[in-house]
């Protein structure tokens, strides 16, 4: 069975196309790429039209070298990023632009919300244990997608009168193709509005009545291997693949990663390293943690959940430090002289250049500290006026040390994620570590050490997401029965990477000074990031 495999993320869309059988092969790749504009006041939002441009884009692309193939594809389905909002009119058509999970500017919003009257943890007792009671969780994070909705129905009336669905990211992909309008259960599940109490999956109607949100905008739910539907044949033809091919419900990033990495068994741990970062642990019940911002998403496979903890900006952070440290207007350097033009370094990409420029510098990077928190923070401190910060520099500092404080601040703070986690779960004692981040061993090894415990890599590790998609819809064309099963015997390791207990003791010292550096500026931090002025900035990888 060849199936399309569509991994939609912040930054652009890989479309994957595989071949099932004894193993999963893949048979071609392409990739598109499209821009977040990102506002003074929080605001981040994407135009679903780019996003659709990129699914055609790189689907024509495969058809031109694989047209035999293409011609042949039985399935499509999705892995992408999730807490979104899009909001669309009943033929499914966009009414304004996308909300991406990093937009902020609710703060009104959640503070009417949740934030007045008797208050437990900061939160409204009432609607916090309503909240944890019905749905498992509660929105105390102002990225939270419902306040993203009540932000529309208060500044855009509007377009909220012509509201018809509220969907994420794949679920307006899937309407698109089949005119069909749901939520994947582990999307339902991020909106934090889903009744984990009802037998069947099902709306907490009454709870998001209490918050404002009009029940009736939120589609049916449905598992990740559901066939929601086959391609109009206009769409079909935009793509270049039959219209007989079923397009299934997919899942979002939190819970197809895992599944993509081989990381699916109950105490399996992951680390995943992209435009964001976040720590995974599989369970086999909910749970959450308030206070740090953790809870349990619900997994592709039934009965399983991923206890999740998340950073907005992991991969971002050294595109950042790329861009601002080591590029220029005019061209690439990183020391006095042009390194483009120095034939002694013939890197594949400029990334594995850096990577090869950090090797160079200490453990510790004499004693600099970089905070990953370029875009706010979630976990395990909610803080949308956070920031990053490179701390303790001195006149021995240059570029390379730099360049190794952010892998480390990164990596810090994954093992902070891991240390909240181990409060309310076992995480297990060696992590998988995919996305574009493992592609590097520099940075392996450095998480190794940081982590202190062993890390595993697969092959491919930045397409792990549209593996997991495209397991999903083979267990749902009945080609594998088990999820758990077939993850165990295709996704294998191939690399290991072991702590250096030489480095130990410094990274100990690092990290127990990272730790307090938020809050011995979390004061600042309100006083200059409160609320800005300004237009919006557009952020592209183009």
């Amino acid at each position: 069975m060849l199936v399309l495999s569509y991994d939609v993320g912040t930054s652009g869309v890989k479309t994957c196309l595989y071949q099932s059988g004894e193993s999963l092969s893949l048979v071609a790749s392409a990739l598109d790429t499209y821009d977040l504009t990102i506002f003074p006041d929080g605001g981040a939002e994407q135009d679903p039209e780019e996003w659709w441009r990129a699914i055609v884009t790189t689907t024509q692309a495969l058809r031109e070298t694989h047209p035999q193939e293409l011609a042949q594809v039985a399935g499509i389905s999705f892995c992408s990023q999730m807490q979104g909002l899009v909001l669309v009119d009943a033929t499914g058509q966009h009414l304004r632009p996308a909300m991406s999970y990093l937009d902020q500017r609710a703060t009104k919003q959640k503070h009417d919300g949740l934030e007045t009257g008797f208050k437990i943890s900061g939160m409204n007792a009432k609607k916090l244990l309503s909240s944890l009671y019905r749905t498992s969780a509660v929105s105390a994070s102002v990225k939270d997608p419902m306040w993203k909705y009540l932000w529309v129905k208060e500044n855009e009336p509007e377009v909220m009168a012509r509201t018809r669905w509220w969907l994420d990211v794949k679920e307006y992909l899937i309407g698109r193709m089949t005119r069909r309008f749901i939520m994947s259960l582990d999307s339902a599940f991020a909106t934090l509005l889903l009744d984990v109490r009802a037998p069947q999956p099902a709306w907490a109607a009454r709870l998001a009545r209490s918050f404002g949100v009009n029940p009736a905008h939120l589609p049916p739910i449905v598992p990740s291997t559901e066939a929601v539907g086959t391609l109009r044949p206009e769409i079909a033809a935009e793509l270049g693949v039959p219209d007989t091919a079923v397009v299934y419900a997919g899942g979002g990033d939190a819970s197809l990663i895992g599944v993509g990495a081989g990381a699916c068994t109950v105490g399996a741990t992951h680390a995943y390293w992209g435009t964001s970062g976040w720590v995974s642990t599989v369970t086999d019940r909910r749970v959450v943690d308030t206070g740090a911002m953790i809870a349990t998403v619900d997994g592709a496979d039934c009965g399983k959940y991923n206890y999740f903890a998340e950073l907005e900006t992991a991969g971002k952070c050294f595109e950042w430090v790329r861009k601002h440290l080591a590029e220029d207007e005019i061209n690439v350097y990183l020391s006095h002289h042009d390194q483009t033009e120095d034939t002694e370094h013939q890197y594949r990409s400029l990334y594995d250049y850096l990577s090869k420029v950090i090797s160079c510098a200490k453990p510790g990077a004499d004693g600099v500290i970089f905070t990953p928190w370029l875009h706010g923070n979630r976990c395990p401190f909610e803080d949308a006026n956070a920031r990053a910060m490179f701390f303790n520099i001195s006149l021995e500092t240059g570029k390379t040390e730099l360049l190794r404080a952010v892998i480390e601040g990164v990596c810090f703070q994954l093992r902070w994620f891991l240390e909240t986690q181990e409060r309310k779960v076992n995480t297990s004692k060696t992590l998988r570590f995919v996305g574009g981040g493992a592609l590097s061993p520099v940075t392996c090894q450095i998480l190794a050490d940081i982590l202190g415990r062993q890390v595993e890599t697969v092959a491919s590790p930045q397409n792990v997401g549209s593996v997991g998609a495209a397991l999903v819809a083979l267990v749902g064309a009945g080609e594998i029965r088990d999820l758990t099963e077939a993850t165990s015997r295709l996704v294998k390791p191939n690399a290991t990477y072991r702590p250096n207990p030489a480095t130990r003791a410094v990274y100990d010292r690092q990290y127990a000074v990272f730790k307090t550096l938020y809050r011995n500026n979390r004061q600042a931090f309100t006083r200059l990031n409160a609320a800005k002025p300004g237009g919006a900035t557009r952020e592209t990888t183009k």
